[in-house]
């Protein structure tokens, strides 16, 4: 009786190993306008709870300060680049394509056909989130002038003139209006914050 050599198992048998995560991308992700926060906060949570956590690096909202006159007070707020999207750094394969997908207030992935979202280049991110950073260190002014439009000081030692705006200076936020002093035409400088549309 001869003996037997044990054969070795063909490739692909036995029991799998761990799957590989996939390299993680940024996309971009399409939700209710208005909600962006609350879609993020809810794919956060998805992904906690589906044991995916670790496939979700990083979720951006792009949004900048901006300063605005009311009522006499200077307010800030935030103004989103983008409304209606949120930017997502993470691992792409089917079942976080499905995480996003069934996020209440996502209502799916931008560019790419199907299940292949488009990423977005890692240049692009960095530059999004530059003028993020630049938004919240110098809030940009919420309202903008036009030569010829009327406009109202709001503050300053010409608060209530009326006056028309000559030049607009947008890279210093700055504005020359002409207002009437004692009958003539008299040219003066402001900040954007110092004026509001009449």
């Amino acid at each position: 009786m001869s003996e037997e050599t044990p054969q070795t198992p063909a490739t692909g048998a036995g029991p799998p190993g761990p799957k590989k995560m996939p390299e993680k991308r940024w996309y971009i992700v399409h939700t209710y306008s208005g909600h962006e926060k609350k879609a993020k906060q809810g794919l956060l949570e998805r992904a906690k709870a589906l044991g995916k956590e670790e496939y979700f690096d990083e979720i951006l909202i792009p949004e900048e300060q901006v300063v605005e006159m009311v009522k006499g007070e200077k307010r800030t707020s935030k103004r989103k680049f983008f409304p209606g999207y949120i930017i997502v750094r993470m691992a792409l394969d089917d079942e976080s394509w499905h995480i996003v997908r069934g996020t209440p207030r996502v209502t799916g992935f931008v560019g790419g056909g199907g299940n292949e979202p488009t990423p977005i280049d890692d240049d692009e991110v960095a530059r999004m989130t530059q003028q993020i950073r630049e938004g919240a260190s110098k809030p940009k002014p919420k309202v903008t002038f036009e030569e010829g439009e009327n406009v109202r000081v709001t503050s300053g030692p010409f608060a209530n003139f009326q006056g028309f705006v000559d030049e607009v200076r947008p890279d210093k936020e700055k504005v020359r209006v002409m207002v009437q002093v004692f009958g003539r035409a008299t040219p003066v400088e402001l900040d954007y914050t110092q004026l509001e549309k009449a």
